[in-house]
């Protein structure tokens, strides 16, 4: 399937300058510019909650990390498949 060229563009455009007018062309274009627009900004905030909330969960996973390797183990050294003596 190929792209449509200059021919069918500018077929497509007059179809729809006789559909909603030359009058209401500038309205419509401020709209979907408007929708636009709110759609890259509420795309924006949600990468930047998600960046945000993986942040804090690798600060969460670093710091209980941290605080399990600080605790001795009694088990050091003995594998779980091998019973303890």
């Amino acid at each position: 399937m190929h792209l449509p060229g200059g021919v069918q563009i500018l077929l497509i455009l007059v179809v729809i300058l006789l559909i909603f007018g030359a009058s209401r062309l500038p309205a419509l274009a401020k709209s979907m510019g408007q929708s636009a627009r709110v759609f890259k900004s509420e795309m924006k905030q949600m990468k930047d909650d998600g960046t945000a909330q993986s942040e804090a969960a690798d600060d969460q996973s670093d710091s209980s990390t941290a605080s399990s390797t600080a605790a001795p183990s009694s088990t050091e050294g003995a594998s779980p498949d091998t019973p303890k003596q």
